[in-house]
């Protein structure tokens, strides 16, 4: 089991931190989603001028940079153009750091026709697919937002070929959300699921539709059926965790929640 975690985790951590704790606690490696503030990393100096610096930096601790998350919103026309940037940013940084993913959201409708969205989204894959075959990357579409069903994320696969485009499957939301079983979402997904997400939770007493994170096992997400759904399946990517403390400040440091992540995904693993 390839363990990683995100850096929306670890808001306040330098780079030195989050190679350092990363090496500590057992991780295989870090899925990089901002640092210290700033979203888009490629902008950063460990990313630009120290790059090279960078990518030993964690070939010597052992650590791979699992994926880099990006902002991209697949059915945004407003954020065509800097989509492409992101991308074509991205990918640059996947070439350096021998990394296969680029993370993106399908994204919110805010009361748009979900077909003419769906025809964005296509749009915008078309014009991509050449930088990702170039490249050598996958683009991996999350169940999040608008497209958390996997009858919906289907829909926004439709057209796209699985060299270029595939599912990164955050186990919670689907299942929080709209109670998908995890063997329904591999039924359908599964051929193109490439990449994890993990988080616990626990629904809020008396307010329909709002959960609160839990440490894993403190909620109640079904990590056993889903953990055996993609081990008899033969899944051999990357579980990542991902802890929001960068847009809820109140849960718990990473000190506390990225090492307990660690042991309860071993003995997961391990079938404890």
């Amino acid at each position: 089991m390839k363990l990683s975690f995100t850096t929306l985790g670890c808001p306040q951590w330098d780079l030195e931190t989050i190679v350092s704790r990363a090496a500590e606690y057992g991780f295989d490696g870090v899925d990089f989603r901002g640092l210290q503030g700033q979203m888009n990393i490629y902008e950063l100096s460990p990313f630009a001028a120290d790059v090279e610096h960078t990518r030993r930096r964690f070939e010597d601790a052992g650590l791979a940079v699992t994926c880099f998350s990006s902002s991209i919103t697949l059915v945004s026309k407003e954020r065509e153009a800097q989509n492409i940037e992101e991308l074509e940013r991205y990918a640059e940084l996947c070439a350096r750091f021998g990394t296969r993913y680029i993370r993106a959201f399908g994204g919110r409708l805010n009361g748009a026709d979900r077909s003419e969205a769906l025809n964005t989204a296509r749009s915008y894959m078309q014009r991509v697919e050449p930088i990702l075959r170039q490249a050598g990357v996958k683009l991996i579409i999350e169940t999040h937002d608008d497209w958390t069903r996997c009858e919906d994320v289907l829909d926004l696969l439709d057209g796209t070929s699985s060299d270029t485009v595939g599912v990164l499957w955050d186990v919670h939301h689907p299942y929080r959300m709209f109670g998908e079983r995890p063997e329904k979402t591999w039924e359908a997904l599964g051929s193109r699921i490439e990449y994890t997400h993990w988080k616990d939770s626990l629904p809020e007493a008396n307010e329909p539709g709002k959960f609160k994170y839990r440490f894993m096992g403190e909620g109640d997400v079904p990590f056993g059926d889903i953990h055996s759904v993609l081990r008899t399946n033969g899944y051999d990517g990357w579980y990542t965790f991902e802890w929001e403390k960068r847009w809820h400040p109140d849960l718990e440091e990473p000190e506390l929640a990225f090492p307990q992540y660690v042991r309860y995904m071993r003995a997961l693993g391990a079938g404890k």
